[in-house]
C-alpha cells in the first residue's frame, strides 16, 4: 500500500511509523508498520486555515453495523442531574457527596471541550494527574490522546479548532479518583452515573467513543470484554458508539495501537455516513 504524506503524518501523530513498499526489483516487497514505543511526537504547528481545514479522507476498513443497544437509564442510587444546564451540573459535581469518594479526591474532574462537541469521548475513572489538575487525561495517556484526536482532524482545545464538527467533548465515568488509582466499584458508577447522562444529554454529541471497560460497562451495559466490542458501531439511546482501547491500555500494549487507529477510521466512517444520510434526506 502507497501512504501519501497526509497518511503517515497522522499515523505519526499515534506513534505508528510506517516503512515504504519496496519496489517490485527488491528482494522481499512487503509493506510493513511498526509502532514506536518513544515519546508521542509535539502537536506539528499548522495555520488558521489548515486547523479549521475539514481533515481529509482516509483509506479505511468496511464498516460493520451492530444491532442497537438498549438504551442504558439511571441505576438505583445514582445522583439526580435531570434538567441541570451546564453551569448547575458542573456546582452539583463539585459539591457532589454521593458516595465515599468524595472524602478522598483532591477535586473533582468535571470533564472538558466544546459543550456542543460533535464527537464525545468518555473515559474511566481519573488518575493521580488528574485528580490533581481537574482535567481529564493528562500526562502520558492526555498526550497519547491529544495526538490520536489530532491525527484525525480532532481537538480538545476551542481555541485550535472552534467548530463544533472539529471539537470533541471528554467525560469519565467516574469524576473522582479512586484511591490508588483501583478499578471504580459497582455502587460508585451506579451514584456517578447521573452527571455522565446529563452531559451527553447536554452536548448531544454525533457520535460517542467509549475507552475502556468501565466506560463500556456504564454506557452499554456490557461486561464483554473490549476486544470482543471493538469493530463495529453500537448505539447509544439513537447516537453511535464506538468502542475502543483506553490510552493508558495502549501505552502498556504498544501493539494495540494499530487496532485504535481502525477504531478511529471506523468512527470517522460512521460520522460521514450519518452526514451523508442527513444531507440526502
Amino acid at each position: 500500500m502507497a501512504w501519501s504524506e497526509h497518511q503517515r503524518s497522522m499515523l505519526a501523530a499515534m506513534g505508528l511509523r510506517v516503512w515504504s513498499m519496496p519496489t517490485a526489483s527488491e528482494p522481499d516487497g512487503a509493506v510493513a508498520a511498526v509502532l514506536d514505543e518513544a515519546t508521542p511526537p509535539a502537536p506539528a504547528t499548522r495555520s488558521p486555515a489548515q486547523a479549521a481545514a475539514p481533515a481529509p479522507v482516509v483509506s479505511r476498513r468496511p464498516m460493520s453495523a451492530a444491532p442497537p443497544q438498549a438504551a442504558p437509564v439511571a441505576a438505583a442510587g445514582a445522583v439526580n442531574a435531570v434538567g441541570l444546564d451546564w453551569p448547575a451540573l458542573r456546582e452539583a459535581v463539585a459539591s457532589c457527596t454521593a458516595c465515599a469518594l468524595s472524602s478522598t479526591r483532591t477535586q473533582t474532574v468535571f470533564g472538558t471541550g466544546h459543550p456542543k462537541a460533535h464527537w464525545m469521548i468518555v473515559g474511566e475513572a481519573p488518575g493521580e494527574a488528574e485528580d490533581l489538575s481537574g482535567e481529564p487525561f493528562v500526562g502520558r495517556s492526555g498526550q497519547l490522546l491529544d495526538n490520536m484526536l489530532r491525527a484525525i482532524g480532532l481537538s480538545r482545545h476551542g481555541g485550535d479548532m472552534p467548530d463544533p464538527a472539529r471539537q470533541v467533548f471528554i467525560a469519565n465515568t467516574l469524576k473522582c479518583r479512586p484511591p490508588r488509582n483501583r478499578n471504580p466499584l459497582p455502587d460508585e458508577l451506579a451514584r456517578c452515573e447521573g452527571f455522565l447522562i446529563r452531559q451527553i444529554e447536554l452536548v448531544r454529541p454525533k457520535i460517542i467513543l467509549a475507552m475502556g471497560s468501565f466506560a463500556v460497562q456504564s454506557l452499554l451495559r456490557s461486561s464483554a470484554p473490549v476486544g470482543q466490542l471493538r469493530g463495529r458501531a453500537h448505539s447509544y439511546q439513537g447516537v453511535p458508539l464506538i468502542v475502543t482501547y483506553h490510552p493508558a491500555y495502549l501505552l502498556r500494549q504498544q501493539s494495540e495501537k494499530a487496532r485504535a487507529w481502525d477504531d478511529l477510521c471506523l468512527a470517522l466512517d460512521t460520522v460521514e455516513a450519518a452526514s451523508t444520510t442527513v444531507a440526502r434526506d
